[in-house]
């Protein structure tokens, strides 16, 4: 930002105003002064066999390479209590968690969402929907009614629910693509969206479109890049994702700074590097931590 001379009102009036900006900023996860990302998050799934083999020692990794907020699909056997002790030890927070979709069911979701509150966890969300509960426009709304109602309940405890993509809802289903039945049938305070900004791009999708015609609906991105765009076709959906060849942010095709450029606008609160399949997990996470701490936009 570059200032010129002006009064001393002009001046109050100003400082007001970037006061306010730079609380909006903190909130929203980067810093208004040179448009970063304040703290980069990490979801485990990425180094999933270190959790199994190490649990605390791979945390203690993770924390050390500079990440301060990690993201759960799943706890490796540990207990919310348990999890919580080893986030604090490492001076780590957990403001979200993958949960199969069969956990939302009304007899299993209070528990989640107790989980949840002991971990400290803002946000549990939905990763992913069975093949069988897909197949049409139907489903997706009677899924979206799901979600809503997910939603409301964990809303009542102080908890966000969200719903996770990945390339199949950007395939049309008569005409229409799933992502767009599912922004529409859902209840916009309940059910917010982590886009997982390589799955849409995979999918054909454009984050910036959807920035736009939804905005703050998007508080949580996963951060991950892919070294081509992969030849989409619907009757390919189901085996789709075997054929996307990821790689580290930042050493792919993905233009970061031109989403991130609109993160105020998405609503971005957190932004959680994933790779699924790391040949060098710990090796990986560091490449796309360096290049995403480094990053201006």
């Amino acid at each position: 930002m570059i200032f010129h001379a002006m009064n001393r009102r002009g001046f109050l009036k100003t400082a007001t105003t970037l006061s306010a900006a730079t609380l909006m900023s903190t909130k929203l996860g980067w810093s208004i002064d040179d448009h970063k990302i304040g703290k980069v998050g990490l979801q485990l799934y990425t180094v999933r066999d270190k959790m199994k083999a190490d649990f605390d020692g791979s945390l203690a990794k993770v924390a050390s390479i500079g990440y301060k907020e990690v993201e759960f699909a799943g706890y490796f056997g540990r207990t919310p209590q348990q999890v919580r002790v080893a986030l604090d030890k490492n001076g780590l927070t957990s403001p979200s968690c993958h949960v199969d979709y069969d956990l939302l069911a009304p007899d299993k979701w209070p528990r989640q969402i107790d989980s949840a509150k002991i971990i400290g966890q803002s946000y549990i969300v939905n990763p992913w929907i069975p093949d069988e509960l897909r197949k049409t426009e139907d489903d997706w709304k009677r899924l979206a009614d799901a979600f809503n109602r997910a939603g409301e309940a964990s809303q009542k405890a102080g908890i966000q629910f969200a719903y996770h993509n990945h390339w199949f809802e950007f395939l049309a289903v008569n005409g229409k693509r799933p992502y767009d039945t599912l922004l529409a049938a859902c209840d916009p305070n309940l059910v917010k969206m982590e886009m997982d900004l390589c799955w849409i791009t995979a999918g054909g999708g454009d984050p910036l479109q959807y920035f736009d015609r939804y905005p703050g609906r998007f508080p949580l991105v996963h951060v991950k890049d892919l070294k081509s765009l992969p030849k989409v076709t619907a009757g390919g959906a189901q085996n789709f994702g075997d054929t996307v060849d990821m790689t580290e942010v930042g050493a792919g095709i993905i233009d970061w700074k031109k989403i991130f450029a609109q993160s105020d606008r998405a609503g971005i609160k957190h932004y959680i590097v994933e790779h699924d399949h790391p040949k060098q997990p710990f090796e990986s996470i560091t490449a796309s931590f360096k290049y995403l701490t480094g990053l201006r936009w």
